[in-house]
């Protein structure tokens, strides 16, 4: 039978910082309190999580990367909210935001997960940030949750 390794999630001595955009911040918010519940209902206490806010989503990139580059955290989870307007902006900006976010998991080596929204209406975001389509928030808290305890998993194998 081959080894298979997986991440729990259940969080022990984590440290977790949550990068949040202050732009669209009535989707924010939402996505803000969908990420902190998780980690609470996943037994992280409010004393090891740390919530950074920045201007917009092109700025979540940097924050997080020295976040996750300090060493003081297990995992880091990005948030915000692009929604097209009547140019193409918003492309320009989704792309360079995944890429970094992509980039500052890869150069720290800890999860770095992409809770940032890109939709075409406020609505869709509504309902994506605790509406009908769920919390986005909550979804990119349990994969960096999950992600923490499978690179650690790996670490323990000798991975």
């Amino acid at each position: 039978m081959p080894k298979v390794l997986e991440g729990t999630l259940l969080v022990g001595d984590d440290r977790a910082a949550i990068v949040v955009s202050r732009f669209n911040d009535l989707v924010t918010e939402r996505l803000l309190t969908g990420a902190i519940e998780t980690l609470r209902r996943h037994g992280l206490s409010d004393d090891r999580v740390t919530v950074v806010h920045v201007p917009g989503s092109f700025e979540l990139p940097l924050a997080a990367n020295k976040l996750a580059q300090s060493g003081k955290f297990t995992m880091v989870i990005c948030l915000g909210a692009v929604i097209q307007g009547e140019t193409t902006h918003h492309e320009y900006i989704n792309q360079q935001v995944a890429a970094g976010i992509l980039q500052a998991s890869l150069t720290s080596g800890i999860p770095v997960t992409f809770g940032v929204l890109t939709c075409q209406t406020m609505d869709q975001a509504l309902d994506r940030a605790g509406g009908k389509a769920g919390n986005k928030g909550h979804e990119a808290t349990l994969a960096a949750i999950e992600m923490s305890n499978l690179l650690r998993a790996m670490k323990a194998s000798g991975i």
